[in-house]
């Protein structure tokens, strides 16, 4: 679910000299919890078809500065347990334009070899629409997926329903990997639709139910299939 929140592009490159340090009097900390009955990345399950809980803990300026960590519990089918996120950026609005870039950060710290991998990433949205892209510019192997040159592309809608508080989502995202068509690899490349409707409860949190489908073969780089994916979830922030 977080993941599909943070928008992605790529970052400018910034000065560390240019920054300043944000006051804590004009920041605000968040955190939020949740669960979902299968936790998917980008159209691929994390937790073999199995539940998620989640979490996590953000920092936001009024400058536009945020930083923020996020965790998960996941199943690879081997001795990994759960997923950390760690991000930071910037964003802010030009006009009507809105922009969004920074740097995340996935670490899988059980896992029995290096998996972790990292972002920088972009977007820009407008009204009800929103694009980007995220650029892996660090990965967890020489060659194969999610390393150095995989580019992830995306653009989705997000309509409200009146007063009602159900919010309807459509989105698509499409990921090119770098070693694509390597031997040992083939065709690696592929895209994946969601459709999602979430209901604000106020104090109760939100609720959201959402429909994925991914076109991923199974002579592909992972196991999995082009079915109809659907899972339903629930998220609280304070």
């Amino acid at each position: 679910m977080k993941k599909t929140l943070i928008a992605t592009s790529i970052a400018s490159a910034v000065s560390l000299s240019a920054l300043t340090l944000p006051s804590v009097a004009a920041a605000e900390v968040s955190a939020n919890i949740g669960v979902v009955s299968n936790y998917l990345f980008r159209g691929i399950t994390q937790t073999d078809d199995s539940a998620a809980v989640q979490g996590g803990l953000d920092y936001a300026h009024e400058s536009g500065l945020y930083a923020g960590t996020w965790a998960s519990t996941v199943d690879f089918g081997d001795d990994t347990s759960y997923e950390i996120d760690f991000y930071a950026g910037y964003g802010g609005s030009i006009g009507d334009l809105g922009y969004d870039v920074g740097y995340i950060y996935y670490a899988y710290p059980d896992a029995p070899s290096d998996i972790d991998f990292g972002e920088i990433y972009g977007s820009l949205t407008y009204s009800y629409l929103t694009a980007g892209l995220a650029y892996t510019v660090n990965g967890q192997a020489d060659d194969g997926p999610f390393t150095e040159g995989d580019l992830y592309y995306y653009a989705g809608v997000d309509v409200p329903f009146g007063e009602s508080g159900y919010t309807g989502s459509l989105y698509y995202g499409y990921y090119t990997f770098d070693d694509d068509g390597d031997v040992g690899y083939g065709d690696m490349d592929y895209g994946h639709w969601t459709a999602s409707v979430a209901k604000d409860a106020g104090d109760f949190g939100s609720f959201t139910m959402s429909f994925e489908m991914a076109d991923v073969d199974d002579t592909n780089y992972v196991s999995t299939d082009d079915d109809l994916q659907v899972w339903v979830g629930w998220s609280k922030s304070f």
